[in-house]
């Protein structure tokens, strides 16, 4: 979840850039106010850890879901 200051910011584009990563959007919700991405990452794990501090220290809330994802 991102605040307004990052709704006209390609966050996502630079975070996978930045931290050389794939990303799946598995859903997404922006309005003016707020936005929340539900990311699906794949990378080296330190590059994984280092991007999800890179976000936190750029406000964002993350919030890590490490399950198996069921696909059919």
């Amino acid at each position: 979840m991102y605040l307004s200051k990052f709704i006209t910011s390609p966050i996502v584009w630079e975070l996978i850039a930045r931290f050389k990563l794939m990303a799946n959007i598995r859903q997404a919700e922006v309005r003016d106010e707020i936005g929340i991405v539900c990311l699906e990452l794949e990378g080296e794990l330190s590059l994984l850890k280092k991007a999800c501090q890179w976000l936190k220290r750029k406000g964002v809330k993350v919030e890590p879901v490490e399950i198996s994802v069921i696909t059919g």
